[in-house]
C-alpha cells in the first residue's frame, strides 16, 4: 500500500492483492521505520467500520506512530466490488482547515 502526503491531503493507493485482501478481512497495513528503534516506525491502515456502525463518513484517527483511514462498511463493500477507482472525503480538522483523504485502486501497480 503506498501513502501519500501532501499539504492538507492523505492519499492511500492499493494494489489488487490488497484491495481484495481489505474485502475479506476489512483491515489492510504497512509500515514504513523511521529510526533504529523498533518504535521508530509509522502505520498507516485502512479499515472498515464494523456492521451497525452509525457514521456514514470516512474518519482519520491518529495516536503516536500510527494512523488509520476508517471506512463505513457500506462504502467498503461498494468500492471493493465495483468498478470504481476510489473514493475521497474532506474532514474539518480545525474550523478553518481540511483534510483531504483519498482512497484509490492501484489496480496496474506491479510491486
Amino acid at each position: 500500500m503506498k501513502l501519500r502526503i501532501e499539504d492538507n491531503s492523505v492519499r492511500l493507493r492499493l494494489s489488487d492483492d490488497e484491495v481484495q485482501h481489505f474485502g475479506r478481512t476489512g483491515r489492510v497495513s504497512s509500515s514504513v521505520r523511521l529510526g533504529p528503534h523498533p518504535d521508530d516506525q509509522l502505520e498507516y491502515s485502512l479499515e472498515r467500520l464494523p456492521e451497525g456502525d452509525p457514521s456514514d463518513t470516512v474518519r482519520i484517527l491518529y495516536a503516536s506512530g500510527s494512523m488509520a483511514v476508517r471506512v463505513p462498511a457500506a462504502l467498503a463493500q461498494q468500492w471493493v466490488t465495483g468498478s470504481d477507482i476510489g473514493f475521497s472525503e474532506k474532514l474539518h480538522v480545525t474550523e478553518t482547515q481540511e483534510l483531504r483523504i483519498l482512497v484509490e485502486k492501484d489496480l496496474d501497480c506491479r510491486h
